[in-house]
Formats: C-alpha cells, sequence, structure tokens
C-alpha cells in the first residue's frame, strides 16, 4: 500500500503571465514523471506490476521544493528500496534529482553566472526573484556553488589532452590583486588558450607564478606534454624573455610571434612625446602591410629612421626581431588573430570589471575559481579564429618550410 507524502503539496503561485500560469501544471506533472520513469526503470517494474524479476520496491512518496526557470514548484518525488548487486536493500536516489538539491542545474548555472559577472548576493536575490519564489537564496548557498565549481576546476586541471589537436597556442599573463600571507599582493596568473583545428579558442590551463619566468612558463607547457598536448604550430606570447626561453627549450619545433601591441606598448615608452604619433604610424606600416615583403621593407625602413631620431626605439623593434613578423607566414584570413594575443587581454578585462569592488581576491584559489567559472558559466566567450578553414594549408605550409 503506498504510503502518504510527509508533507502536502504547496499552493500554485500566482503568476501575472497568464501563458507562465498555465504552463506551470504542466511542467509540474512532467517533472513527476520523469521521476516516476526513471525509478522504473531501476526496479524493472513499473507500479503495482507483478513480475518475477524486480530489484525493489517503491515505499511512498516525499514532497520536494524545486526551484526551476518557470519557478517554484512543490513536487512529489517516489521513494524505493533498491536491491544492489551484493543483495543489500538501500534507500533509492534519484539521479536526474540529487539529495539535498533545492534548484535546477540551470538555475544554479544561472545563480553562478551573475555572481561572476560581478554581482553581490542581495542583487543575485533581486534579479532572480521570479525564479527563487518561495526559495531562500544564502550566502552559504553561493558559497557551496563556488565550492562545487573548485572540485570541477581541479578535475579540469588534470585532464587528458591527448585527444586536443592545437595548432596556435596563446600564452601570457596579467597581474591581480591576492592576499597572500596576510598582506595584498601583485600576482602574476599566467594563462595558455588553444585553437583546435575547428577554429574553436579552448582554456587549456592558468597557474598563479611567483612571476613571469622561464622556470613558471616551462612549468606550466611541461605539464600540458605531460597530459599529452603536441607543440602548436604556432605560439603567440607578449615580450617576456623568460617565456620565449621556455618556449624554445619546451616546444622547439612551433614558431613564435610576439604580441605587436605589446611591443608597440614598448616603442611608446622608449620615444619622446613630440614623436610617439610617428613611431605608432611606422610601426603600423611593419605589422599591416600588404605582405611579408612589403612587412621586411618597412621593419628595415624602421631601423634606418630611427637610429638617427632614437636609438632606443630602434633598440626596442630589435629586440623582438623577426618575431614579429612571423604571422606572415600564415594565410592572410588569420592575421588579424595570430599577430596579438588579444584573447587573454579580453579575460584580463572581465577580471577587472569582475573584482572592481574589491580590495582584492582572498587567495589564490579564488583568483583561478573565478577564471575557471568566467569560461563555464559563459561569461568569457571566446570566437572563432578568423580564417579557421584554412588551418590545414597553413600547417602544411609551415610544416614544409620548417623541414
Amino acid at each position: 500500500m503506498r504510503k502518504p507524502t510527509t508533507k502536502q503539496l504547496q499552493p500554485e503561485e500566482t503568476w501575472d503571465d497568464p501563458l507562465v500560469a498555465e504552463l506551470r501544471p504542466i511542467i509540474r506533472e512532467a517533472i513527476g514523471k520523469a521521476l516516476e520513469d526513471e525509478l522504473t526503470r531501476t526496479l524493472g517494474a513499473p507500479r503495482y506490476a507483478r513480475v518475477a524479476e524486480r530489484l525493489g520496491y517503491r515505499n511512498g512518496s516525499e514532497v520536494r521544493e524545486l526551484g526551476t526557470p518557470m519557478g517554484r514548484f512543490s513536487i512529489e518525488v517516489p521513494r524505493a528500496r533498491v536491491r544492489g548487486e551484493d543483495g543489500l536493500e538501500t534507500e533509492w536516489r534519484s539521479g536526474r534529482l540529487p539529495r539535498y538539491g533545492r534548484r535546477m542545474r540551470g538555475v544554479d548555472k544561472s545563480i553562478l553566472s551573475i555572481y561572476l559577472s560581478g554581482t553581490n548576493q542581495r542583487r543575485i536575490r533581486g534579479a532572480l526573484r521570479p525564479l527563487l519564489k518561495g526559495l531562500p537564496l544564502s550566502k552559504s548557498s553561493v558559497s557551496r556553488l563556488v565550492t562545487r565549481l573548485q572540485a570541477e576546476r581541479e578535475a579540469w586541471m588534470e585532464r587528458n589532452l591527448r585527444e586536443e589537436k592545437v595548432a596556435v597556442a596563446y600564452l601570457d599573463g596579467f597581474v591581480v590583486k591576492v592576499r597572500r600571507d596576510g598582506r595584498v599582493v601583485r600576482n602574476p596568473i599566467l594563462i595558455a588558450i588553444g585553437v583546435r583545428d575547428s577554429g574553436e579558442k579552448i582554456l587549456m590551463t592558468m597557474r598563479m607564478a611567483g612571476g613571469e619566468n622561464s622556470q613558471a612558463w616551462a612549468q606550466i607547457l611541461e605539464d600540458l606534454k605531460k597530459r599529452g598536448l603536441d607543440a602548436p604550430v604556432l605560439a603567440v606570447i607578449d615580450g617576456s624573455l623568460g617565456l620565449r626561453a621556455a618556449v624554445d627549450t619546451v616546444w622547439p619545433e612551433a614558431d613564435v610571434q610576439r604580441c605587436v601591441v605589446h611591443k608597440l606598448r614598448n616603442l611608446l615608452a622608449c620615444a619622446p612625446h613630440h614623436a610617439k604619433e610617428s613611431v605608432r604610424e611606422d610601426f603600423h606600416a611593419i605589422v599591416y602591410a600588404k605582405n611579408g615583403v612589403a612587412a621586411q621593407q618597412a621593419y628595415d625602413r624602421f631601423l634606418s629612421r630611427w637610429r638617427k631620431r632614437c636609438e632606443a626605439v630602434a633598440r626596442s623593434l630589435e629586440e623582438g626581431g623577426k618575431d614579429l613578423l612571423t604571422f606572415y607566414q600564415f594565410p592572410q584570413e588569420m592575421w588579424k588573430s595570430l599577430r596579438t594575443t588579444n584573447v587573454i587581454e579580453r579575460i584580463h578585462g572581465e577580471m577587472r570589471r569582475r573584482v572592481k569592488t574589491q580590495a582584492a581576491l582572498p587567495n589564490e584559489e579564488a583568483v583561478l575559481n573565478l577564471v575557471y567559472g568566467l569560461f563555464v558559466a559563459g561569461v568569457v566567450r571566446l570566437r572563432r579564429l578568423d580564417g579557421w578553414q584554412k588551418l590545414g594549408e597553413a600547417r602544411a605550409k609551415v610544416g614544409k618550410a620548417a623541414a
């Protein structure tokens, strides 16, 4: 005999939208049917059926409050005792509805997305009030979501990369304020973005480091290699000498492109105020040339001109060398995407927007969780590489040139 529920179903909420009000009973019924069907598959028999082989018996039901994209529902969750392979009976737990879950995953994702976009807990409650009618959202609820995010990130950091075919890698870092040893310090976070042969950009790894030196970058690249990632065709990097040395050591077969935005900043820092515009124009003639030959000619003109006008500017360009022109070896459709590390600057911008109201993040784990969460929650979306359709052609061309 079916046991009564432990508490009564709550009356339907009042909704201003008549369409939502009409749909809600249908949705509640559909949720209940999905749970009932799941239990039937587990037991191997529908309700009241007499079958020879079954794995357990129903044991009444309980009422649960569940937050959904259509508001709060009081749903009736079936209960049962299920016999395992060892012959022991245990309480049945739905795989679709976690034991202590009070919100559907889509609602949790919305909460996390709003939190990661820089909104505090009070504003989250206001923004999601239509979805959370009758369901409390405490500070600890958000904290639990963040804790769950950390567990996912830690597993993600150890995932196997053997199946990832990365053609281009963007490597760069930026500084964030974080509390370490009781003090607020400016600490770099090093990030690696990969471009698959399909043109899709993915976050490959990230790490907090004491500085952007060769040892820190070598540890990141060695970790990627250990997890099965092959060297990319091209590594797009900033002006860090330590990073350049690490790429040469771990990925000696990869071509290197120096970020032209970083180099322009260096040139302008060396130039007198009245000459900055001229330096910018001459540098643009190099990186926006119609082809590699024209770029080399503009490069030579730049050095000839600025050796006479400002030796420091010329030396700064020479420091970048031919790594500033590597992107010209690739199809023209890709040039815009390959000459800068702006894809990582985009992440930096989102980080600044998120933490602008905070003096510093509480610890290193919070920094890593935030970056990972920005991707998981869809706050940061990376578009495909321009001209990705010709990545196969670029692989063959660059590989032939190297041979």
